[in-house]
């Protein structure tokens, strides 16, 4: 069982070098539910064999070593030379290759439980929400306000809300499943949305915005047009770059992209029943629904509510809209 344990765990760290080196694109949901598994399978043979076989070992040194002491009683012999404590505390120690995993089966379970029904934490690794949420940022996402969903497949089991106007939303990048999106819900099911010379309307009404002082990025070392943005109450600041042209580059062949019109000032779009447009607060550094088209309800996550952390400003840290 140690050759076998110490093979799963280098195949765990082939796995995860491969992704973190970018040979592949890793599911961490899919491992981490492997991970439970593998540890449940150690912990169950843990409790039922492993550990019964160990006592039951112990209790026989045990009397063997009573019955050798009434042995050497019947010839007088007393003093017996040995002690059996140390070899009983060896037969009962956990092997190593169990204690690395049904000794951590209980904290993975919790972890897993945790991050499938619960809370997800996600990093942001690029500007598109910019300046709501900045690269580097590590956000945690509520799992269960758009139902419960069952963890790696997705499969939605219990309704809840569906995804309001303004939320910002974790989903499945629908050209690639296997990455993670962060973008804001502009568009319901049935809306009509227009980004027209980088105007934003929904069903023919434009959304109020208010001017802001010019935004300074710090990665790009560069101004940008700054804004309020009130979309169906939900206030928010957005980015707008006005060297951008309002045409909409390389878009993409999508499902239901015929529900889409583009032109020179921009793009159309009314969105199919079940589905999201979603756009980036950084509107001309997002690519997004106005580019791969539109977000099915089954590739949602959940709903981003909050900073927990960014190690390069800790003064990120707190919720946001």
């Amino acid at each position: 069982m140690s050759t076998l344990t110490g093979l799963l765990y280098g195949a765990l760290a082939v796995y995860l070098g491969g992704w973190f080196f970018g040979y592949w694109i890793g599911n961490f949901s899919l491992l981490l539910f492997l991970l439970t598994l593998v540890t449940l399978g150690y912990w169950l043979a843990e409790r039922y064999a492993f550990k019964p076989a160990r006592e039951a070992a112990a209790v026989q040194l045990e009397g063997q070593f009573a019955a050798r002491r009434a042995e050497l009683g019947k010839r007088g012999i007393a003093q017996v030379d040995g002690d059996i404590a140390q070899a009983r505390d060896s037969l009962l120690m956990q092997p190593w290759w169990l204690d690395w995993t049904a000794g951590l089966f209980p904290v993975i379970l919790i972890v897993f439980l945790l991050r499938s029904f619960l809370f997800e934490p996600f990093k942001i690794p690029s500007g598109s929400m910019i300046p709501t949420l900045m690269v580097g940022d590590l956000i945690l996402v509520n799992k269960f306000d758009y139902g419960v969903r069952l963890p790696v497949i997705n499969q939605k089991i219990v309704a809840n809300k569906d995804p309001a106007r303004g939320d910002v939303v974790v989903f499945r990048y629908p050209p690639d499943p296997r990455i993670d999106y962060i973008k804001r819900v502009v568009g319901l099911p049935g809306d009509e949305v227009a980004y027209l010379n980088k105007v934003l309307t929904i069903n023919g009404q434009r959304i109020e915005t208010a001017p802001l002082p010019d935004f300074y990025d710090d990665d790009s070392r560069r101004y940008a047009q700054h804004f309020s943005e009130k979309l169906a109450g939900v206030e928010h600041r957005i980015l707008i770059d006005k060297d951008r042209p309002a045409f909409i580059p390389g878009v993409q062949n999508f499902p239901n992209s015929d529900a889409c019109s583009y032109s020179g000032e921009g793009v159309t779009c009314q969105v199919p029943a079940g589905h999201y447009f979603m756009m980036g607060d950084n509107r001309d550094n997002s690519v997004d629904s106005r580019y791969w088209g539109f977000v099915p309800d089954r590739n949602l996550v959940g709903r981003a509510f909050f900073v927990w952390m960014n190690f390069g400003n800790l003064g990120r840290i707190g919720s946001f809209r």
